[in-house]
């Protein structure tokens, strides 16, 4: 599997003993990114609540790349904890620490504690479009039927 390097720094405050994203197996497209609360307490969130959870990291992603947050499908699964911007991007050109903006969408409170797993990120490359304003656009079989329009749901 190829890689490419991707520059990480911790944000002042941070707890340097949170392990940095890691890949859980050799398969993996998401590493894992963790909550680093600066006061090192973490956050419980009520039923249909969300908040910005800090992971104390900023990135140099390369030009070309952006970086996706995803959910974990086991928190979603089993507490109903879903990202809600997913997958969120990270472009290229920021610098500022990466936040992961959880919602409990469960009938239970759930705890978000310091150095847990909170969403994965994925590095993917990006190719910027370049528009053009036509007066006509191309025939399909399906045209401008739209959702739903190819099936069931």
């Amino acid at each position: 599997m190829n890689s490419v390097p991707l520059k990480i720094m911790r944000v002042a405050g941070s707890d340097p003993e949170i392990a940095l994203p890691a890949y859980e197996t050799a398969g993996a497209a998401g590493a894992d990114l963790r909550a680093n609360f600066p006061d090192r307490e973490g956050a419980t969130l009520a039923p249909s609540e969300r908040a910005l959870i800090p992971t104390g990291l900023a990135m140099a992603i390369p030009q070309g790349f952006e970086v996706q947050v995803r959910p974990r499908s086991g928190l979603a699964l089993k507490h109903g904890i879903a990202l809600v911007n997913s997958p969120g991007t990270i472009d290229s050109d920021y610098r500022g620490e990466v936040g992961v903006i959880v919602l409990n969408t469960s009938t239970e409170p759930f705890e978000i504690t310091h150095g847990m797993r909170i969403a994965q990120m994925v590095l993917a490359p990006v190719v910027q479009a370049a528009f053009a304003v036509v007066d006509t656009l191309d025939d399909t079989d399906r045209g401008a039927g739209g959702f739903g329009s190819t099936g069931r749901g």
